[in-house]
């Protein structure tokens, strides 16, 4: 595969234009509806192994994320709100159902997967599963967090400092950003094609997403951590199957031990939870995307968790 044009074979790209703003989606496949997320600092082409083999049993919708990639940047707002997983969540719940899809199985890895169970918890009668890849809930990240988090995963303090001095880094150098996460996450540089990360560089380029970036960072140190605080506070919880899945290489395997792992913190937050660790490093589905759709095929299509297939689900394209 030699570009981004080619990277969905048999997939459609669309923008959707909701009252939240627009969002950019590829779609393809067959079956019950998915919803695909990406993290940073990634585009929804980290999906373009493994959409391929999950196609033919699922219809897949892979966003770009506000503020990221393609899709639209959120004006700015009072305490970051506007790009809050809980804003985010909304922009794409709602271009989920103007695009046809009212019920929805959504899988997220790394921001995405921050949005995945925001969406879970403030959309329950949308939300059919939720699947989050290398990532635990925002309250318990900060609440936990030490020297390690600031020193491995520099993104949580350095792009939440207040405007301009991320911007201005980031934006100054984009190509150390992308070097540095895909290097020194854990994961192999190998499992990121040329095209693929000069795709996530020119990302990277426009000013107006890289301020949306670090608005998103910036509400997940602030408002994002309330709202989760509140819903733990009122006992909300995620009530549709969750699956978890983790680098064996990361600090989510060492650091949450005295919690039972992360699927301790993540039973704090949902009552039927399942997961393990994968091989790989923070990247695993660009590095190992056979395990990564095997892991959430038998998840989506496990008798407890199977979507009832309609007519709707097999074809949901309008006519």
């Amino acid at each position: 595969m030699a570009r981004e044009e080619d990277a969905f074979p048999g997939f459609e790209s669309l923008s959707i234009d909701s009252s939240r703003g627009s969002v950019f989606l590829r779609r393809g496949g067959a079956g019950p509806p998915v919803l695909l997320l990406h993290g940073f600092p990634e585009t929804g082409l980290m999906w373009h192994r493994v959409a391929p083999l999950l196609a033919g049993a699922f219809t897949l919708v892979v966003a770009d994320l506000p503020g990221y990639g393609r899709s639209s940047c959120p004006r700015d707002s009072d305490h970051h709100a506007s790009m809050s997983k809980r804003e985010m969540a909304a922009t794409l719940t709602d271009a989920m159902g103007i695009a046809g899809y009212e019920r929805f199985a959504i899988v997220g890895h790394d921001r995405g997967g921050r949005v995945a169970y925001r969406a879970a918890l403030d959309h329950p009668a949308r939300i059919s599963h939720v699947v989050v890849l290398d990532m635990v809930p925002t309250y318990d990240v900060w609440d936990r967090a030490d020297a390690r988090l600031a020193l491995a995963y520099w993104p949580f303090s350095l792009l939440a400092q207040p405007a301009p001095l991320p911007e201005r880094l980031m934006a100054a150098a984009p190509d150390a950003v992308v070097d540095n996460a895909i290097a020194e996450w854990g994961s192999s540089p190998d499992a990121f094609l040329t095209w693929l990360r000069e795709a996530y560089i020119d990302a990277l380029r426009d000013p107006a997403r890289v301020h949306a970036i670090c608005e998103e960072y910036r509400a997940a140190a602030g408002i994002d951590r309330e709202i989760d605080r509140a819903d733990l506070d009122a006992n909300r919880r995620i009530i549709c199957p969750l699956l978890a899945l983790w680098s064996d290489r990361g600090g989510l395997a060492r650091w949450y031990d005295d919690a039972g792992g992360p699927l301790g913190l993540w039973r704090r937050w949902a009552d039927d939870v399942q997961g393990q660790s994968v091989s790989g490093g923070h990247f695993f589905p660009e590095e190992d995307p056979a395990t990564t759709a095997r892991l959430i095929r038998a998840f989506l299509e496990s008798e407890g968790c199977r979507q009832k297939r309609t007519e709707r689900d097999a074809d949901p394209r309008p006519g």
